[in-house]
């Protein structure tokens, strides 16, 4: 009876720590993904993303603690699930984290005059995955952030922000 007791106690404890550091990571990357400027669908994806990484973890932990599965076996599966979403999302990440990187450096805003790989424009929306640039000819471009980051980029009007930003004249 003290063992199913103590059974019980540890996967509350994992189940707690799971959740504790699913909700403290939600909210740090929130904050970046709003100010960011992303849409609210975008925003719930990576929180849904988040629980069901958490779950995974509490599975597993309570796997390991019942003695169902050994830790080798759960890191193993932990690993390679890792492995397999990393490779799948290799570029969104990519393009997620430059579109942070853009928007942090102040490299990109709204409204700002900028020129990318023969395409000129200004920018109508800066969200995570891509940068919408209203051509003169009233038409939308719509380029990664990866490809933004990697330049080379021509913002026109940014130079003054830029400027106090980084102190370079």
């Amino acid at each position: 009876m003290d063992s199913i007791f103590a059974l019980v106690i540890e996967a509350a404890v994992i189940a707690a720590g799971a959740i504790l550091i699913e909700e403290s990571l939600s909210i740090i990357i929130r904050r970046a993904v709003k100010l960011a400027g992303a849409s609210s669908s975008v925003i719930r994806d990576i929180g849904v993303s988040l629980r069901i990484i958490a779950v995974v973890a509490i599975v597993s932990g309570i796997l390991s603690i019942t003695g169902l599965a050994s830790e080798f076996s759960v890191l193993t599966i932990s690993g390679i699930g890792a492995i397999v979403v990393s490779l799948a999302l290799q570029t969104t990440l990519t393009n997620v984290i430059s579109g942070i990187l853009l928007f942090t450096d102040g490299i990109v805003r709204l409204n700002d005059e900028i020129e990318y790989s023969g395409t000129k424009g200004r920018v109508v929306r800066v969200a995570l995955r891509n940068t919408w640039i209203k051509r003169e000819d009233g038409t939308i471009a719509v380029v990664s952030n990866s490809s933004l980051s990697s330049g080379p980029l021509i913002n026109h009007t940014a130079s003054a922000r830029l400027s106090k930003k980084y102190a370079f004249e």
